[in-house]
């Protein structure tokens, strides 16, 4: 029965009975039809099992972003299916399908290579299939407005992807995506601004927790310093230390800070290769962190234990 009734208007009774044939809604207590004229969505045939089902079905596969097509193009045939053609039949049968794998457009030749890059960059990203579907989206769109006119296919295939794990809250680094792709930071920043301002992809700020496990995991930190690291920055956000700096520079001074008090220790140079950063840039946020969250005396808490 449909969620959206609950009980009778008239005499506020649950007993509700659903007559399925009529398509109506009647309440047992005091006769009254809640509903009619409804419609039944549900399949109109009856299977047995699976084959049985799937013969009759009249659906294909979800629409998708990441084809040039969306996933609702028709193949004309197999190639066993011509093979039992003779002579013309199967001359034009194979032309028909030659015919079939030209792109007649423009935008759908480019969507075609560029969709195959960045479903590349995505699998050595490891990206999941959401983060995926939405960056073809983005990309499919900066195509449609020309946004990639005068651009390379790459960076704007990067940028797309950069903006869709932002989205998505999935933490990847501008170096993560230049060593994927092959194009340079600065370029793939550049892209990433103008793509995501001219088709209006609201932005929110990173945060610094969500590089925590990733860093942690390549450092082979425990539990307890993960969570210690989790609550440095969350303390930092609110002494406003987080504001105007880089989400992952902060995230790995946390870690660094963390490691120290757990007697975890590892070398700024360390941190600073995992986290993609410079060694002066953990030095400058830990010695913040250190002044403005008074964590000085739990780090010689640890050392006296030592």
């Amino acid at each position: 029965m449909p969620e959206l009734v609950k009980k009778c208007p008239e005499c506020a009774g649950i007993n509700l009975f659903w007559n399925r044939d009529k398509g109506e809604i009647i309440c047992k207590d005091c006769g009254l039809v809640i509903e009619d004229k409804m419609v039944d969505f549900s399949q109109e045939w009856r299977e047995f099992d699976s084959e049985d089902g799937a013969s009759k079905r009249r659906t294909g596969a979800p629409s998708t972003y990441t084809q040039y097509d969306q996933g609702l193009g028709t193949e004309v045939g197999q190639k066993a299916d011509f093979m039992k053609l003779a002579g013309k039949d199967r001359n034009k049968f194979f032309r028909l399908r030659k015919w079939q794998y030209r792109i007649s457009t423009a935008i759908e030749r480019n969507l075609k290579l560029a969709l195959a890059e960045l479903k590349r960059v995505s699998s050595y990203l490891k990206l999941p299939k959401s983060v995926e579907e939405e960056s073809a989206r983005i990309y499919t769109l900066a195509v449609q407005r020309g946004l990639v006119r005068g651009r390379s296919m790459e960076s704007v295939v990067a940028g797309a992807l950069y903006a869709a794990c932002r989205r998505h809250d999935v933490p990847r680094t501008l170096d993560e995506l230049s060593e994927a792709s092959g194009i340079e930071k600065k370029e793939i920043g550049r892209t990433y601004r103008f793509v995501t301002r001219e088709l209006g992809v609201t932005i929110l700020p990173s945060n610094p927790a969500d590089y925590i496990a990733r860093f942690s995991s390549s450092l082979k930190l425990s539990a307890e310093t993960q969570s210690k690291a989790v609550e440095i920055l969350e303390r930092s956000q609110k002494a406003e230390l987080t504001s105007g700096r880089g989400p992952t520079g902060i995230a790995a001074a946390a870690l660094y800070v963390s490691s120290l008090i757990h007697g975890e220790k590892r070398t700024q140079r360390e941190v600073a290769d995992v986290a993609g950063v410079t060694e002066v840039t953990i030095r400058n946020r830990y010695k913040e962190l250190l002044e403005e969250l008074d964590l000085e005396k739990d780090i010689k808490k640890t050392k006296k234990r030592r």
